[in-house]
């Protein structure tokens, strides 16, 4: 975790866009862990590299329940991540922070059976990243693919909540009232080339620290 120290150590109070995995950043083919099942969905990189020159810290936030189940190690995810760490810094990106949960409530093996408080829907995984890189949640961003990820950004507080159809194909259908949605796209890339959502995000980028969305 030095990385995300250094960054903490920059400033107080980043605000960060964060970005749930499998579905948004690659497609998910389903308890994706080696290097070539891993296929980036068309601009997610470039759209990230916008979020970042706006002045936001990347950070990714994902379940990770093939390491319950047994089907890959902790290790496996690992060395995948390091591999997309590397693949966002050819494209200017430098993540900030990867937070994956390993557990499951009723599928794991082992040690990993537990209700925890990292599985999203639950905030866990936000509020560790907040504790670690020093975010101003209420003036972050998640974007996510499934209506959990939006749960997870309202209980943990994140100001703004954009709901992304799965492997940018078509924007989402499911309702999520409970989440209150704020926006909703095909495609990270979709999303960052919308002029609705990139005025949101400058409004979050102007605020000062602390200064939560106008609701």
């Amino acid at each position: 975790m030095a990385a995300e120290k250094r960054l903490a150590a920059q400033g107080s109070r980043l605000r960060a866009a964060f970005l749930d995995r499998d579905g948004v950043i690659n497609v998910d083919h389903g308890y994706v862990w080696r290097v070539e099942d891993f296929d980036f969905v068309p601009g997610v990189r470039e759209a990230a590299a916008e979020l970042a020159r706006l002045g936001f810290a990347i950070v990714v936030i994902t379940n990770q329940a093939g390491i319950a189940r047994g089907m890959y190690t902790q290790a496996d995810f690992a060395r995948l991540t390091e591999w997309m760490r590397e693949r966002f810094a050819e494209a200017g990106v430098t993540l900030a922070g990867v937070y994956h949960c390993p557990h499951h409530p009723t599928e794991g093996l082992g040690k990993w059976r537990v209700v925890c408080d990292c599985r999203k829907p639950a905030p866990g995984m936000l509020l560790a990243a907040a504790r670690d890189l020093g975010l101003d949640l209420e003036n972050s961003v998640i974007f996510g693919d499934k209506c959990d990820d939006m749960r997870a950004g309202r209980s943990a507080g994140v100001g703004l909540r954009v709901f992304l159809g799965t492997d940018g194909l078509a924007p989402p259908t499911e309702e999520c009232a409970d989440a209150r949605v704020d926006l909703r796209y095909g495609s990270l890339a979709q999303a960052l080339a919308d002029g609705a959502m990139r005025g949101a995000l400058e409004a979050i980028s102007g605020r000062a620290p602390h200064e939560a969305p106008a609701r």
